[in-house]
């Protein structure tokens, strides 16, 4: 390799660094998503093209690349300075949501500013992850009071105002959270604890929710819990669609475009996008997308394995958690193994605050990827 060609491929590597399988597997998930939502906007259409949805999309994976390639290049301090700004501003949003929120689908999750919804619950969910990397990295908590302090009451602050509108949201997120702080090393003791106030948190929720409006959502899954275990005793409407979707694409599918269970299937762009593809793709295809994020998780592993500081390690495991959890979890209710719960898949179904807010935690895992390479050119440099 020639001198110019050497410093030209330092140049690009300084300015579109990180991991280049997550990369990858980033523009192919973008790749299926156009696919996807081309496919499944056919019954969306109303009184517009089929190729508005596609180009709405495209203008949201073409945001979601450039939101990646932005947070990849800010430098981690700027991070771990806004890590309790950031968790902050999430339980504003959280809290505002309550009192001003808009209602879609019978759960209150969108806050209106000048005529564009978002959810804050999603940004939410990223917030959460950066301060606890922050905070298990400043705080040692040897104590059970300092882990309340600083890891309970805020973590369980923002699960509680996520279970408000979504159940399946704050279980998402606490499991996620729980997974962290045991791999953090937290002692078993606080965990046990920890699980005892989440019971006793959960069993007064489902009273307050039989007596007050407060949390109802819970009647909502109390009943798609009782469907998914006893289907007679339920309307599993969308579940059996799903199902239908799944075992007629077979192994190599009904090809693209060729979707029947479509014009069926409630949200087939977003809440069940995966039977849409395994209906047009097949097992292969399916078992391909599933690949992919399992593939991102073990990347994201790689990342984490080569950090120095405890706060980046945690960091890219938090984010790689929270992101493949939700993929598999959309999965699970798809294919029939969970009861439904209207969590999208990550970066394939159709673009709002949910797609933009995993770009966000993808832009991080990356910026702490390539903070690593960045350290191993200028170590490169000083050998030479």
């Amino acid at each position: 390799m020639y001198p110019e060609q050497e410093n030209i491929t330092t140049q690009v590597r300084k300015t579109i660094g990180g991991d280049k399988g997550i990369w990858i597997i980033v523009l192919l998930l973008a790749l299926i998503s156009l696919m996807a939502i081309y496919s499944s906007g056919i019954v969306l259409v109303g009184n517009r093209t089929v190729f508005y949805f596609l180009f709405k999309q495209f203008l949201f994976v073409t945001a979601g690349l450039g939101v990646i390639f932005l947070c990849h290049l800010i430098p981690l301090g700027m991070y771990r300075s806004l890590a309790l700004l950031g968790l902050i501003f999430a339980i504003f949003l959280l809290s505002a949501t309550l009192f001003w929120g808009t209602t879609h689908n019978d759960g209150t999750r969108w806050i209106e500013v000048a005529g564009l919804s978002f959810q804050p619950a999603e940004l939410a969910k990223v917030a959460l992850m950066l301060y606890m990397a922050k905070a298990l990295e400043d705080h040692s908590c040897n104590t059970f009071k300092e882990f309340l302090i600083y890891l309970l009451l805020p973590v369980g602050l923002v699960c509680l105002l996520l279970l408000w509108g979504s159940i399946s949201a704050g279980v998402l997120l606490g499991s996620t959270a729980l997974m962290i702080l045991v791999i953090a090393g937290v002692s078993a003791k606080h965990l046990l604890k920890t699980l005892g106030i989440v019971c006793a948190a959960l069993v007064l929720m489902v009273v307050l929710a039989m007596w007050t409006p407060m949390f109802p959502r819970v009647e909502t899954a109390i009943q798609r819990l009782t469907t998914f275990v006893n289907e007679e005793d339920g309307d599993s409407y969308q579940a059996d669609q799903a199902k239908i979707a799944i075992a007629s694409g077979g192994i190599l599918g009904k090809g693209p475009g060729n979707s029947t269970q479509r014009h069926y299937l409630p949200k087939p762009e977003s809440d069940f996008i995966y039977a849409i593809i395994v209906e047009e793709y097949g097992l292969l295809g399916g078992s391909a997308v599933l690949m992919l994020f399992l593939w991102f998780f073990y990347r994201s592993c790689l990342i984490a394995q080569r950090c120095t500081r405890r706060f980046s390690a945690l960091l890219v495991i938090g984010l790689g958690l929270y992101i493949v959890f939700q993929a598999l979890l959309h999965i699970g209710v798809n294919v029939g193994l969970l009861p439904v719960t209207g969590q999208t898949l990550p970066l394939v179904s159709r673009g709002g605050t949910s797609f933009l807010a995993v770009c966000v935690a993808v832009g991080l895992i990356l910026a702490v990827s390539r903070t690593l390479e960045k350290t191993s050119i200028q170590k490169e440099e000083v050998g030479l």
